[in-house]
This record gives C-alpha cells, structure tokens and sequence, in this order.
C-alpha cells in the first residue's frame, strides 16, 4: 500500500517536473536570420520555441534587455555599439555572412567605384553597411565626405529611389539588390567583402549577462538547436529558400540572392579578430568613442560546446 501511495505522487508530481517552458527568440523575416524558425526541431523536451519578427536589432535588444526575449539577432555592429554604451549584452553565436552589395543603375555609365565620384550614393546611417560602404569607398581613393553625396535613405526606400533616378547607387541587405537586378533597375557593382579587415561578418545572436549567469543551460540549448539548424539548412538548400519564400520574397529572387548569403552559428579566431577590426572602423567612423571590452562582449563557450556535440 505504502509502495502504490508513493507510485502515485510520484505520477502526480511527473507532469510539473517536466512542464513545458517557452524560450522567446528575436530575428527577422529574411533568408539569412531565418535559423530561429526552425529552432522547434532541435530543442529538447520540454523546451520550445517562440519566434518573433522585428524590422530592427535596435528593437530586439530593446526586448531583449526588458526581458521580453531570451535570445535576439543583431548585426554585430549594433552589438559593438550597445557594449560600449555599457548595456549587459553578450554574443554567443554568429547569424549570417555577406549579405550585402554595392547596386547601381542598369544602364549606368558607373563600372567601377572610382566612378562613384560626384554622384549621390544611399546608405543607412549608423549599420553594417555604412561601414562597408565607407571601407569600399576608401579602398578606391574616394573620401565619403568630399568626393561624392552619401544620402540617407531608409532600406525599403533604396530601390525606389535608384529606379526614380533620386540616387545613382546604394548599399544594403539581401534581398534588396537581388530585387533591384530582377526588376530591371539595378546591376551590382560590388561586393563589399574584404577578407584582410572585417571579411564577410555580419550578424549575431546576443543573450544578457543576467540569463548566462542564470540559465547558461537555456542558453546552451539555445546554441545548439541554433547549430543543427543552421547546418540542416546549409546541407537542404531547397528547404532553406522553400520557407524563406514565406517572407514575400519570389523564389528566383532568392535563387539569385542565396549566392550572396551564408547561414552561420561559429565564432572562431578569425571572426573575433575581424569582430575588433569592425569595432576599429566604427570608432574611426566616429560611431563609437571607445572600443568596447570583446571579452565581455563575446562568450565562445556555447559554440564550442556546440560543436563538440555536433561532431
């Protein structure tokens, strides 16, 4: 009787043991920050995932820090920008590589970015794209200030104002210069890729302090559900564009835009030195006035772990 009487608050107990518990994650409804929606598969039990989609890493770290998610994308030059304002964020893993394109008009006499000179060239203050777009510029001998016009321009705006003439170019994001060469306005000019400095890094994925310091197993499930997915999708391609098809984009756009895109989750040497060479050019820039600290900034543990665990 004892033995039954103990089998049964043992059964009664089971269910509260093993509760469901939600992990709120961050990202954007793009081909290259589409991992987290296949986040579900990965996780284990009792684990799940609940995706949210935003239009900015300002406004996932702002959800972030409020405590509203457990995991956000970021480009990685917010991450710089918001651990030299002293906010308890931390990367524990890459998002995505490339991604970005220099795109001028179709039939622009434009053929090289010294032609660039005296012309009027979009860009997003303040992103991963000023400053790619600054570092092709320099390379080419042209000074961003004296040599041409930089306009600001909002990201959905760009391709509008290439095709109205309003602007002779523009750097920004996949899809959006894909999009450009598939209506029939734009040609790419550049890739502004440069492996000796910042390389091909783009985006990341950034938890708080508080959540490794209390949950690191959260955190670690987290990664490494972030892992297996991303290269699921690396080994599926298909099945990576099917779904990325969902977000508004036509298939072939993204055919064409896949060749400029990299799934990623590793953070190894090269990316933390390209990370700091990043953070250089933003403090040059006069986007930062100080570099941050890159080991409180960054914590490889859970991609390590990761990979140990993927091998």
């Amino acid at each position: 009787m004892r033995l039954l009487t103990a089998l049964l608050l043992l059964l009664a107990l089971l269910p509260g043991l093993a509760a469901a518990e939600t992990l709120r994650v961050g990202t954007w409804k793009t081909a290259q920050t589409i991992q987290p929606f296949f986040y579900q598969e990965f996780l284990p039990a009792p684990l799940s995932a609940e995706v949210f989609a935003f239009t900015n890493p300002v406004d996932q770290k702002t959800a972030l820090l409020a405590g509203s998610l457990d995991l956000a994308g970021t480009t990685l030059a917010h991450a710089i920008h918001s651990a030299v304002l002293g906010q308890p964020v931390v990367l524990v893993a890459a998002l995505c590589h490339k991604c970005s394109a220099l795109v001028v008009g179709r039939d622009s006499p434009i053929r090289a970015i010294a032609d660039l000179r005296g012309r009027r060239v979009g860009y997003a203050p303040g992103t991963m794209h000023e400053i790619l777009l600054r570092e092709t510029l320099h390379r080419a001998g042209l000074d961003a200030e004296r040599d041409l016009a930089l306009v600001r321009v909002d990201f959905f705006d760009m391709g509008t104002a290439l095709a109205r003439g309003s602007i002779d170019g523009f750097l920004s994001g996949e899809p959006l210069p894909s999009l450009a060469v598939a209506r029939g306005y734009g040609r790419i000019l550049a890739y502004p890729y440069f492996d000796e400095s910042v390389g091909t890094i783009n985006g990341g994925l950034l938890v708080t302090r508080a959540t490794i310091a209390n949950h690191p197993d959260r955190v670690q499930a987290l990664v490494t559900a972030h892992a297996r997915a991303t290269e699921s999708l690396i080994r599926d391609r298909d099945r990576w564009l099917d779904r990325a098809v969902d977000f508004g984009t036509p298939r072939p756009v993204l055919e064409q835009a896949a060749t400029n895109m990299e799934l990623g989750w590793r953070m190894d040497d090269t990316f933390v030195r390209q990370l700091k060479q990043l953070g250089e050019r933003m403090q040059r820039l006069g986007l930062i006035d100080r570099q941050p600290d890159y080991d409180q900034l960054v914590d490889r543990r859970f991609v390590d772990h990761a990979s140990r665990e993927l091998r």
